[in-house]
């Protein structure tokens, strides 16, 4: 057997050095499937993706894929990539299998709820107000290198991390808090500020957009205590109010009581990220 990539149309190329080609995936020059192989441009050009892999349900179970795989990594080296990320649904456990064996690692999940048709209480003597203008700056200023941080220690470079949470602000928050279907809000409960919560728009589902919750956060010395619940609660009720029935979030797989908060509130998984790191 003899698993080869051949491509089916020319090497795409965008600004900020995005790339994506589309190949059959051959056994002795048979095509037994399909590969779409890009870079990640939100990451930086330095970071690919297999967009898509698929082969030819007669012809599984016989190690194409995986060859398949490593063949797109080889791909990925020559444009000058040194990691590569995956995307595969929860109801693909070989695919999660696949990256498994070939040592990719978990990074982060997607998740979405159906809301209810009424919105949640929340507890006693809590309730939320508007951010000001200097919880606000604050915010900005130490939001901004904790998200970079995340995503350093999810396997980007410091340079790629906060360049990667720079524009992901700028685009979340053109106008600051001015910014139209945003809410930027402070819990409190009996008087004291808790928490934060910064809630917007976006695609939860393919070709579905619901609120979206970009950061919840529980002050350190006020953990512990349900704070990040009653945050959730929250969430819930202003997507309401907003019309939204779905509330999607992204967790990062070693915040672990995030997870399961997550997921005690009815959250389920609608994509498992990969990464793995190109020698």
């Amino acid at each position: 057997m003899t698993t080869t990539l051949r491509p089916t149309g020319p090497l795409q190329q965008k600004a900020a050095g995005a790339r994506s080609r589309r190949y059959e995936v051959c056994d002795n020059s048979r095509p037994v499937g399909t590969i779409e192989i890009a870079t990640f441009p939100s990451l930086g050009p330095a970071v690919g993706t297999v967009r898509s892999l698929r082969i030819d349900e007669a012809d599984r179970r016989r190690g194409r894929g995986t060859v398949a795989a490593l063949a797109a990594e080889e791909v990925l080296r020559g444009w000058g990539c040194d990691q590569v990320r995956v995307s595969v649904p929860p109801e693909a456990p070989g695919a999660a299998a696949l990256a498994g064996v070939l040592g990719y690692t978990e990074r982060s999940r997607n998740m979405v709820k159906t809301l209810p048709a009424l919105p949640p209480p929340l507890p006693d003597g809590t309730l939320a107000r508007p951010m000001n203008e200097a919880e606000f700056a604050l915010w900005w200023e130490e939001g901004l290198r904790s998200y970079a941080q995340s995503w350093a220690e999810q396997g980007l470079t410091p340079a790629e991390a906060l360049a990667k949470a720079e524009a992901d602000r700028a685009a979340g928050l053109p106008d600051g808090r001015a910014t139209a279907g945003v809410r930027l809000e402070v819990l409190e409960h009996h008087g004291v500020p808790v928490g934060l919560l910064y809630l917007g728009r976006h695609e939860v589902l393919p070709g579905e957009t619901g609120a979206y919750v970009y950061d919840v956060e529980v002050a350190e010395e006020h953990r512990g205590r349900g704070h990040g619940r009653s945050l959730l609660l929250l969430a819930e009720r202003r997507a309401l109010e907003s019309g939204a029935r779905l509330l999607g979030l992204h967790v990062f797989a070693d915040n672990a009581p995030a997870l399961g908060l997550y997921t005690s509130l009815g959250h389920r998984t609608t994509a498992v990220h990969f990464s793995k790191r190109l020698l």
